[in-house]
């Protein structure tokens, strides 16, 4: 896998998608300080609609009737018209959104310390740890992976910032509706030496471990020198079997002079990744001027290095040496004058929006546009413009395959097919 050395592929120039972030290490799930308590009379579930836009390059409209989302007939992609339709809404600070294999119900993560079950009704508290959650800025609770057998297991993850400050993957169990707290057993703990750049996303890929993304440890330009340096946890991408004690190492993972819970390292602040078909994708937050996503085999992700500090993007950033032969490029980067900071996605393989399969759709949490990119392709298109989802924190998909999206702002929405 190479880096390509030439110019990056932008996307079309988004108006009024400019915002602020350079000269200090852009937020990924705050630009602002978020409230500091889960709201006291608790989300609620809603069919509202919030906005609806033409793929590719509409202008968003209001519209105040529920989209349909069970229309399967294709229709031409520069044809579709998408509505974001918000399913709950109330959160203090949601920064994730899934639901376990085969399961209907819909689980949202609240950054203070809360994981919410939405089952038909209003949402319920299924995990409340906000008494060890250290929560502010970008530190608090990050992200939930299921366990591939939760049915008949129980057993979650949650990835979130303690006293420390450090990271904590922990597993819980789940029984009668709700995990209970007293049932944590902590897989994994990582020291960071700054409250920023946490990585925060957990999941379970193909092979059935569980892969934890981690950022470089904080501050800005690698100050700690950590996402070059294979021997540490941060700036990496780890892939464990946490059912070991606490967990065991895979016989895939590179060895040698990395940690031997490193995959693969040079990651800047990988702010949301995610599987298809064997793909790891990843949503790298940059610092100065340029956003990137990467795509890699996970078949061959061992021991591979995606550049940062060398590269920013493309761009040869912290170093006098550009050689990158040794580094994986990236499938697509965008500058600051489109956004500050990118939350990555999914490839899209639900059954209501047909012309969209194989898509990856991303977003930035500056700018609040969704952007798809085609299965093979380099050129993303518009699929919801500047301003759609404001405080863009978190894609989500559920047990059928249908895209969500997460705002800062405290609402939950679906991805649906405009009526």
């Amino acid at each position: 896998m190479k880096r390509r050395t030439g110019a990056v592929l932008l996307a079309a120039a988004l108006a009024g998608g400019a915002c602020g972030g350079q000269g200090a290490a852009p937020s990924t799930a705050a630009t602002s300080a978020p409230t500091s308590t889960a709201a006291t009379s608790g989300p609620t579930s809603t069919a509202a609609t919030a906005a609806t836009t033409a793929a590719p390059g509409a202008s968003t409209t209001a519209t105040t009737t529920a989209p349909s989302s069970t229309t399967t007939t294709p229709v031409p992609l520069d044809d579709l018209e998408l509505t974001l339709t918000m399913v709950a809404d109330g959160f203090s600070q949601p920064v994730f959104v899934t639901a376990p294999p085969g399961d209907e119900r819909l689980f949202v993560v609240d950054q203070p310390g809360v994981v919410w079950v939405i089952d038909e009704g209003d949402p319920e508290v299924f995990l409340d740890i906000r008494n060890r959650v250290v929560f502010g800025g970008e530190q608090g609770l990050l992200g939930l992976a299921f366990a591939p057998d939760f049915a008949s297991s129980g057993r979650l993850y949650v990835n979130f910032v303690g006293s420390g400050p450090e990271t904590r993957v922990s597993e819980f169990v789940a029984s009668g509706g709700a995990a209970d707290p007293g049932s944590e057993r902590l897989v994994l703990s990582v020291d960071q030496p700054a409250p920023n750049h946490n990585g925060g996303m957990i999941g379970f890929g193909p092979d059935g471990l569980l892969w934890i993304g981690m950022g470089d440890g904080g501050g800005s330009n690698d100050r700690f020198g950590n996402a070059q340096d294979p021997s540490t946890l941060l700036g990496a991408m780890l892939r464990i079997d946490p059912a070991g004690d606490p967990y065991t190492i895979p016989a895939s993972n590179p060895g040698g002079v990395f940690a031997p819970e490193v995959v693969a390292i040079g990651l800047r602040n990988p702010w949301r990744f995610s599987f298809d078909d064997g793909t790891l994708w990843i949503g790298d937050v940059g610092q100065d001027a340029w956003e990137e996503i990467d795509a890699v085999d996970v078949a061959t992700i061992a021991g591979s290095n995606f550049g940062w500090p060398r590269y920013e993007g493309a761009t040869c950033y912290l170093t006098d040496d550009c050689a990158a032969d040794d580094l994986v490029a990236p499938v697509f980067a965008y500058p600051h004058e489109e956004g500050c900071s990118v939350t990555g996605g999914y490839v899209y393989r639900g059954a209501s929006l047909p012309e969209l399969d194989g898509h990856y759709l991303f977003g930035d949490y500056c700018a609040g546009w969704i952007h798809g990119l085609p299965p093979g392709g380099d050129e993303p298109f518009e699929l919801f413009s500047p301003g759609s989802v404001p405080g863009l924190t978190s894609f989500g998909v559920d047990s059928a395959g249908e895209l969500y999206v997460t705002s800062a702002g405290g609402a939950v929405y679906r991805i649906d097919r405009a009526s």
